[in-house]
């Protein structure tokens, strides 16, 4: 990967949708020069795919939450995963190295909804106690560019 990937990451990051003439125009290359090089990109898992970015509030959800997991001694960590992912109200799960054993990200449309969540992760088995943070706003929200 050299300069020309990143900038043409960076870009593609900015807006998935431009096209490879906008690419090409910002690197100084030809179109299919471009994109052969977002191919290559996309062959080596580099990029792994593109997706809308959705206002979570529009659609309903109006509490973020980030709910980290503290695990008991029973219940098999696979088992734990698994039931977790199963919740609707779940965005995204991941798996921790410290105390905590999981991170969830949940999107619910209210804190009673929030509550009610937190009591579904509560009885899953393997579940010891949750710590759980309401996100007030986000000041960021970008990979990172190589």
């Amino acid at each position: 990967m050299d300069e020309i990937d990143r900038q043409l990451i960076s870009a593609l990051q900015e807006n998935g949708r431009k096209s490879f003439a906008e690419l090409a125009r910002y690197v100084g290359l030809s179109a299919p020069a471009v994109h052969d090089r977002v191919s290559k990109l996309e062959t080596s898992r580099i990029i792994t795919g593109y997706h809308a970015d959705i206002d979570q509030n529009a659609l309903g959800f109006g509490v973020t939450a980030l709910i980290g997991i503290l695990p008991s001694t029973s219940g098999e960590d696979s088992d734990v995963a698994t039931q977790l992912a199963a919740l609707d109200e779940v965005d995204s799960i991941w798996c921790l190295a410290g105390e905590e054993s999981y991170m969830l990200l949940v999107r619910v449309a209210d804190i009673a909804e929030l509550e009610h969540t937190i009591g579904r992760v509560h009885r899953i088995p393997g579940v010891a106690r949750t710590r759980t943070n309401v996100i007030l706003s986000t000041k960021k929200r970008q990979g990172r560019t190589p």
